[in-house]
């Protein structure tokens, strides 16, 4: 199954973002949160230094008319794109107010519940701060919301989304700032498993999928 699935990855390169490439394979997929018909791969946009790179470029000129970031919140494994972009940040004159006048670039904790936290140690980070919330996906947008609610919860103030993919345009009145959109994916769609067309004509789920990957069934 998983060499059927690799076989199958259609790229797409940005129209706006020089060396970021999205990898897509088409089938159907479960979330945590929906059904799905395409997989979006991001492992190298993730982890690979010069895609990850690419990517915090990408972001920068979102926040150019901003002058302070103190803190980059990340989400879905993307720490090492949130240490690029506020090395990008620092390098556009985006000052920062923490003490040591430097960006924070920090991810949340998950408890036995399911529920984000930030420890102890972690929550001056976060309260009082201007934070930008970073994301791989959002397709729904219930994960980017509790992550939302998470962080005003803890006193933070979020001043902006970045999202390598986004089939939502604004979640709670922010808007997210996306490299690639729902229309760069050929028919993506998103379904509940109540309404999935192919759940209906009795097709069998390829893969489970999150942040961290697919795997396949």
């Amino acid at each position: 199954m998983e060499n059927n699935l690799e076989s199958r990855i259609v790229k797409i390169n940005s129209r706006t973002s020089s060396g970021v490439t999205l990898k897509v394979i088409p089938g159907h997929f479960a979330t945590n949160h929906s059904h799905i018909n395409y997989y979006i791969d991001m492992t190298t946009l993730k982890t690979r230094q010069s895609e990850a790179a690419a990517v915090a470029k990408s972001f920068v000129n979102k926040y150019s008319a901003i002058t302070v970031v103190d803190t980059i919140v990340c989400m879905d494994g993307c720490e090492v794109i949130g240490a690029y972009l506020a090395d990008e940040l620092t390098r556009n004159g985006v000052q920062s107010m923490n003490q040591h006048k430097t960006i924070y670039v920090i991810s949340p904790e998950y408890d036995s519940t399911g529920q984000m936290i930030f420890r102890d140690n972690i929550q001056p980070m976060v309260r009082g701060k201007n934070i930008i919330l970073l994301v791989a996906s959002a397709t729904t947008g219930k994960t980017i919301r509790r992550c939302l609610e998470c962080l005003d919860y803890y006193g933070g103030k979020v001043e902006g989304i970045s999202a390598i993919f986004s089939a939502v345009s604004y979640i709670d009145g922010i808007e997210v700032d996306s490299i690639f959109q729902e229309k760069d994916v050929p028919e993506y769609n998103t379904y509940s498993h109540v309404d999935c067309p192919f759940c209906k004509k009795g097709e069998r789920l390829e893969a489970l999928v999150n942040s961290f990957g697919y795997s396949a069934l």
